[in-house]
């Protein structure tokens, strides 16, 4: 423990944190900061293997709408749902993309995932016009069997993206996600091509304001906001850099990855670093001692909406390392370089208290 925390005691049984300070349907969901896509079978098989041997720091999704050839989309559904009963996944934390809803195969694919041996994590329905084709694919899917599976959504069409609150409102989504390229050729070359760059799709104006109106509406109703591709892969500067504009501007906390090497930067980038955690842990112990009064930091005051604040990056952080069974990941995880070490800095008894879990 760095010198400069202090150890508060209170006295009786402290009162959770989550508890104090955020009111019952308050709490925002929480996904892995990283979504990886993956469509042609050995891809799929690398990522889930990697996902197995990383832990589910990252999520995996397979693609039957870009990755299945044409024609042959519950061909590859029953590849999808082979690869989702396998011994690799391990975690639970594999989700589909599945077809467009009005797609003539959408039921028979919908069909063939749900029946695999171990349900997806989520389902991610591309190019939705607005709320009906979302309502549509639910139906289907509801009518699978896929009642319970939480549903993620692109926006990637004028209708959704003038749609998207209530998209993000809606009781069944629980992630949406910009799909920038089919946005770009929506506007019928309108938007320069440089606009699906690393650069670019940062600063055009239509782009930069899809991106933005669907953070906000995300976060308005609690929902995960993900951001979309960066194809420059080989670029991890311009990757990292993009990542950082994402997360830190934008206000996205999940993004996609389409190349193993870019979830390193990703997570990275997504997560909190170790003065962050440090400046949490100290913020909060001085709190709960104080019975979540105000308290002074470094001559800073601090109350309840800053608490929140560092309480959910705190959450952030330990989500990084707290591997289910309470396992915190392998020392030599290429993942533990990233920045997920900072996860670490809490301590056993604190981590035990408020997330339930040591680590081993």
């Amino acid at each position: 423990m760095p010198p400069n925390r202090e150890r508060h005691e209170s006295s009786g049984p402290a009162a959770h944190p989550a508890s104090v300070l955020f009111e019952e349907g308050d709490g925002a969901a929480m996904l892995p900061v990283c979504d990886h896509y993956s469509g042609v079978e050995a891809r799929m098989r690398k990522s889930l293997a990697l996902q197995a041997e990383w832990g589910p720091v990252f999520d995996v999704t397979l693609d039957n709408e870009d990755g299945a050839p044409v024609g042959a989309e519950v061909e590859h559904a029953h590849l999808i749902a082979e690869l989702l009963g396998g011994s690799d996944n391990r975690w639970g934390r594999v989700g589909v993309r599945l077809l467009d809803a009005r797609h003539d195969r959408f039921a028979d694919v919908v069909q063939v995932v749900l029946k695999a041996r171990q349900a997806p994590a989520y389902l991610m329905i591309p190019k939705p016009q607005g709320v009906a084709d979302l309502e549509l694919a639910a139906s289907v899917i509801d009518g699978c069997g896929g009642q319970g599976i939480a549903l993620h959504a692109l926006v990637e069409t004028h209708g959704a993206l003038r749609e998207v609150d209530a998209l993000a409102a809606h009781p069944r989504i629980e992630s949406l996600s910009f799909g920038l390229m089919d946005f770009v050729s929506a506007h019928r070359g309108a938007i320069p091509q440089s606009a699906m760059g690393v650069v670019g799709q940062f600063t055009h104006p239509l782009v930069l304001r899809a991106k933005l109106e669907i953070s906000a509406a995300c976060h308005a109703h609690g929902k995960v906001p993900s951001h979309g591709v960066v194809t420059e892969f080989k670029d991890m500067a311009a990757l990292s850099q993009a990542a950082r504009q994402a997360s830190q501007t934008l206000g996205y906390t999940r993004m996609w990855s389409i190349h193993p090497d870019q979830i390193r930067a990703i997570v990275q980038a997504f997560s909190p670093s170790t003065d962050e955690v440090e400046q949490a842990l100290e913020i909060l112990l001085a709190a709960e001692a104080a019975q979540w009064a105000p308290v002074r930091h470094r001559d800073t005051l601090h109350d309840r909406a800053s608490y929140r604040y560092f309480w959910q990056r705190l959450q952030r952080a330990v989500q990084g390392t707290a591997l289910p069974g309470g396992s915190a990941g392998s020392p030599s995880s290429p993942l533990d370089a990233a920045g997920l070490a900072s996860g670490a800095l809490v301590p056993d008894d604190v981590r035990q208290r408020w997330f339930g879990s040591a680590r081993r």
